[in-house]
């Protein structure tokens, strides 16, 4: 599952937000079928939604890697303690839980970005501050992100 794009949204007066279609069909390949995301602190200031697969994907990971480390005992504290499982309605809408609106700053104007394997939400004035202070070194950051992965495979 690949989710990609870039997308402005708004939230309603009950706190949800409207998935766009590109992103329900990749998430759920039928109108019967609602995504299963789990939402949770993401970093940056942005909250996290994770497909369910991803979601189990990741705590498989974390828990592989050291699970007793003080760096993942205290990570998995802070993120599983905040974490919230929510489905689609019919009409692909998503409740944002107030606290994790508050945690990422969230009001009525919002930016849904995809991020490979989920997806984050972010403030749209946040955004917009994020993207101007990183894209001048998008190669730089590239090639340091290609790098690390290279030297990653061949320890």
């Amino acid at each position: 599952m690949l989710l990609t794009g870039t997308y402005l949204r708004s939230l309603d007066e009950k706190q949800r937000m409207s998935l766009p279609k590109p992103i329900r069909e990749v998430l759920g390949p039928s109108e019967d079928q609602t995504p299963v995301l789990y939402l949770a602190p993401g970093t940056d200031g942005s909250v996290a939604l994770y497909p369910e697969v991803s979601f189990t994907e990741m705590a498989a990971r974390l828990n592989s890697d050291s699970p007793n480390g003080l760096e993942v005992r205290a990570f998995s504290r802070l993120f599983y303690s905040q974490a919230q499982r929510v489905e689609a309605d019919r009409q692909g809408r998503v409740r944002i839980p107030q606290e994790l609106a508050q945690f990422a700053g969230l009001e009525k104007e919002l930016v849904l970005v995809g991020v490979r394997d989920h997806l984050e939400l972010w403030n749209r004035e946040r955004w917009d501050t994020y993207v101007k202070a990183q894209q001048g070194r998008y190669d730089e950051i590239a090639e340091r992100a290609f790098s690390q992965r290279s030297s990653t495979r061949t320890t």
